[in-house]
């Protein structure tokens, strides 16, 4: 066989790979939008959702029992008092069934109900923030350990004294971005906000944590001394 004829052996066979791989390419993206067969599960909850909008009042509190502890620990990001847990829970519940017409079976119940959850604790901080004033004195306990260095639980209740005097929007992004380890996607979702402006928030707000957390130390440092 001559280079040229060789040559052309080749050629043919890459086409034929590369057209191969094509239609195999086509066939998965089709394979991936063709709905997901729904599980046992998820058809209970579709069954509530619809029976929860015809009125049922007995499927909607079915809804709550089956997810109330995840909204619960998610209100956890929000306040550590159970008693507040407790109403914010029932708040997220509240809305959501108000809204439940809008939801739309594309994401999984739970994370819609995050969504509710998240704006709900948002409010929260929203109101906290205009009837309170904390100092950092009354909120940092320091518990060093033998060899007077700080612990775990010492830089955990620095970085909750500091989001505690950040403006609520601050101290909501900073926690879906860096507590909860979310995207920038994730975080716009669960906030109701574009890219954009979690992207912008998240900048203002890295700014003034690292001031107040600069801050927090120098009014510590005299307390240590002192204490020492």
């Amino acid at each position: 066989m001559t280079h040229t004829h060789q040559h052309s052996a080749a050629s043919a066979l890459t086409s034929s790979w590369v057209r191969a791989f094509v239609v195999w390419m086509a066939a998965e993206a089709r394979a991936e939008q063709r709905p997901r067969p729904a599980s046992a599960e998820e058809r209970r909850v579709r069954a509530d959702i619809a029976a929860s909008l015809g009125g049922d009042g007995a499927a909607y509190a079915r809804i709550v029992e089956r997810y109330q502890g995840v909204i619960a620990r998610r209100m956890t990001r929000f306040t550590s008092d159970p008693n507040a847990i407790e109403e914010l829970t029932h708040d997220v519940f509240v809305e959501a069934y108000f809204s439940l017409r809008t939801y739309r079976a594309a994401a999984p119940l739970e994370h819609w109900l995050q969504r509710i959850a998240t704006r709900v604790g948002y409010r929260h901080w929203k109101r906290m923030s205009r009837n309170t004033t904390v100092s950092f004195q009354e909120q940092v306990h320091d518990r060093p350990t033998d060899d007077g260095s700080p612990t775990n639980n010492d830089a955990a209740d620095e970085v909750a004294a500091v989001l505690a005097r950040l403006p609520p929007r601050d101290r909501l992004v900073l926690t879906l971005l860096h507590l909860e380890a979310r995207s920038v996607a994730e975080a716009a979702e669960m906030a109701g906000w574009s890219q954009t402006m979690v992207k912008v928030q998240a900048y203002r707000a890295r700014k003034k944590f690292h001031k107040l957390f600069l801050e927090l130390h120098a009014t510590a440092s005299p307390r240590r001394s002192n204490d020492g």
